[in-house]
């Protein structure tokens, strides 16, 4: 029998695991600067608080069964834990809170999804008790900082109103809604006019197709729709917000507004977003996010809610489009010393002088005990350089040391 991971898995050998630790050192060094505190949830949760109140699909849930405490799942995403842990662990925190995340989460991809993974890794950040343009721009700036900070220039961001885009489509009678939006969402124009719909419906559909590209000219056509007052204030939020995007980046956001831009999960009630690389083929969806100003209320034993807005990184697609470039590390840390023992009496000397190495200050030196210490010299010189290991210490019965670089 040939062992194997299940399907959806995957193993993480060691220069994978280097190459992902580097890229999670910078994104956490960007979300310090910014202030954000480091939070750690349970891998495992009751479904009812995956659920997230209805916004999230129990068929993506992993269920875990238990006598004890009922069905328990694997998390699908962050900020449903997060949320919970929030509100009824750090109901006292003043707020804004600035927490961040590193994690791995899991979802059942069904027998027809396309690769069938089950364990995703992501790196995201969640800003909570605070609302209004400001924290959503904040949101933004910070995942275009953790973008350059790992050295990624080819990427562009799509960003949508979730409250908006569903009362535009809320005049199309159900179940024509959900076609009209999985066709907006799979920006498939073909699909969207083989549609039934009469001919007010099927030229507000073909509008609502066109709500994507350059902001300025987005939000002119958007404003030529017949609007709510509701709706209007909506697209003036959502103009100082791009406004306040332009001063406040330092540079040119690589900004696309897309109005038919609908999230996997249910939850968002204002802006979403998405990062996406470039590329002439393949586009990868490196992150996502948005706003989220009813959820932390499912949790609150009174109802109370505040706001929330946070995004993840995915950290596969984002380690895949490095790997094109030249910035990941491209071998695992070499051991700076092989500390080899002349003989079977001199081990107890060769296991304190590398201890000794060891604890050298203000830096991290990597130690190796020859394991093999009865080979030839020039053996184990053979194995040092092959191992990159920068230098041998010889070490006798009595305690003395003889270095040499290899």
């Amino acid at each position: 029998m040939t062992y194997q991971p299940p399907v959806g898995a995957r193993d993480l050998l060691p220069l994978d695991v280097a190459q992902k630790h580097w890229i999670e050192t910078r994104l956490q060094e960007v979300f310090h600067r910014w202030g954000y505190q480091w939070i750690v949830t349970s891998t495992v949760e009751r479904v009812e608080t995956l659920l997230a109140g209805g916004a999230v699909e129990r068929r993506t849930i992993i269920s875990i069964p238990d006598g004890e405490e009922g069905s328990l799942g694997l998390r699908p995403e962050l900020t449903a834990s997060i949320a919970r842990a929030a509100v009824t662990r750090m109901a006292a925190v003043t707020h804004p809170q600035r927490l961040y995340y590193i994690a791995n989460v899991f979802r059942d991809p069904g027998r027809s999804g396309p690769s069938r993974q089950r364990e995703f890794f992501q790196a995201g950040m969640e800003l909570l008790g605070c609302g209004g343009a400001i924290a959503d721009a904040e949101a933004v700036l910070l995942l275009a900082d953790c973008l350059d900070a790992v050295g990624l220039e080819d990427w562009h961001l799509l960003m949508g109103e979730a409250g908006l885009t569903r009362s535009l489509l809320e005049p199309f009678p159900q179940p024509m809604r959900d076609r009209v939006r999985t066709a907006l969402v799979n920006l498939d124009r073909v699909g969207l006019e083989a549609l039934e719909l009469p001919p007010t419906l099927r030229a507000r559909a073909i509008a609502l197709f066109d709500l994507r590209g350059e902001p300025a000219a987005v939000l002119e056509r958007v404003a030529a729709l017949d609007l709510t007052e509701a709706q209007r204030q909506r697209v003036t939020d959502l103009k100082n917000l791009v406004d306040l995007l332009g001063t406040a980046a330092g540079r040119s956001l690589p900004l696309v507004l897309d109005l038919s831009l609908v999230q996997t999960f249910d939850y968002y009630t204002g802006i979403v977003f998405e990062a996406i690389s470039g590329g002439a083929t393949v586009h990868q969806r490196l992150g996502q996010g948005g706003r989220y100003d009813r959820l932390l209320g499912v949790y609150d034993p009174e109802g109370k809610s505040y706001p929330g807005i946070g995004f993840g990184l995915n950290l596969e697609p984002l380690h895949q489009v490095l790997l094109k470039g030249d910035r990941l590390p491209q071998q695992t840390p070499a051991t700076d010393w092989l500390v080899v023992p002349r003989s079977p009496q001199a081990l107890g000397a060769a296991f304190a002088h590398a201890q000794t190495l060891r604890q050298t200050p203000d830096r991290l030196v990597r130690v190796e005990l020859d394991l093999k210490a009865q080979d030839p010299p020039e053996a184990i010189r053979d194995r040092a350089k092959q191992r990159r290991i920068a230098a041998i210490a010889w070490v006798d019965a009595d305690g003395q040391v003889t270095s040499e670089t290899v």
